[in-house]
């Protein structure tokens, strides 16, 4: 019975662990809920690493070690605030093992994520206001709107069709540089640069950069490195896209 008790510890700590890495949470929080989990069941000597694309666990004792792969990321902070929660309800005594477990699997399988055309009217949106933001002229406003619309409209459905995120990202960029390039060629548009930095400005990953920085502030020297260059080559994926249409536009 106490076997079958640990065993079941074991996986409601990586089930945990797995939503929240999946969701863009730090490797350090990651692993700080799983210790929280195992020490409330009195489970004192467990053990994880945690990278961006998987899990390792284990405790002291006969239950073998168990690695969990996660190939998939996203962003959703709606899912971990909800895994930390739960992890606090299980620290207090307010829910049993069992429940937290299938509320777990219900988060793991529920997508919290607001519909495609809502996240689209917003990077265009916050095109507009990136684009004031970094004083450019009310005239580019919408400009920089229906670019950075269509362009995270572009990632999005890119994304679908070419798994590699650096390829969609660049595509994206292109679109988004493509239609700057056109505003501006037909009087629509004034100021080139300020309408391609507001644009791309939703494409940029921050959350990855600063979530980089805070695990190599905490540490986790691998986890940080590889975040940081994951961004870098979204940065570079970017900055290509941009680069391929300001280079074709100048020599025509």
């Amino acid at each position: 019975m106490m076997e079958n008790q640990t065993y079941k510890v074991v996986e409601t700590c990586l089930l945990a662990g797995k939503i929240m890495l999946q969701s863009g949470a730090e490797t350090y929080r990651v692993e700080d809920t799983m210790t929280r989990i195992a020490d409330s069941f009195g489970i004192y000597g467990s053990h994880s690493f945690v990278t961006p694309t998987g899990i390792i666990f284990s405790i002291d004792g006969s239950e073998p070690t168990k690695l969990v792969r996660v190939s998939e990321r996203s962003t959703d902070l709606k899912k971990v605030t909800i895994v930390n929660s739960i992890s606090r309800k299980l620290t207090g005594r307010e829910i049993s093992l069992k429940e937290a477990y299938d509320e777990l699997k219900v988060i793991e399988r529920t997508n919290f994520a607001y519909p495609v055309w809502i996240q689209i009217m917003a990077a265009a949106l916050s095109s507009g206001c990136f684009l004031i933001m970094f004083n450019g002229g009310w005239n580019d406003f919408f400009p920089a709107v229906i670019a950075g619309g269509l362009g995270f409209t572009g990632l999005i459905y890119l994304h679908r069709l070419v798994q590699v995120k650096f390829f969609s990202e660049c595509l994206a960029s292109l679109i988004i540089g493509l239609i700057a390039v056109l505003f501006v060629r037909s009087g629509l548009g004034h100021e080139l640069d300020k309408i391609i930095i507001g644009s791309v400005m939703p494409l940029v990953p921050g959350l990855l950069i600063t979530n980089a920085v805070r695990d190599l502030m905490a540490g986790h020297l691998v986890s940080g490195i590889s975040k940081g260059a994951e961004a870098f080559l979204t940065a570079f994926a970017i900055g290509t896209g941009i680069a391929v249409v300001i280079s074709f536009f100048t020599m025509i």
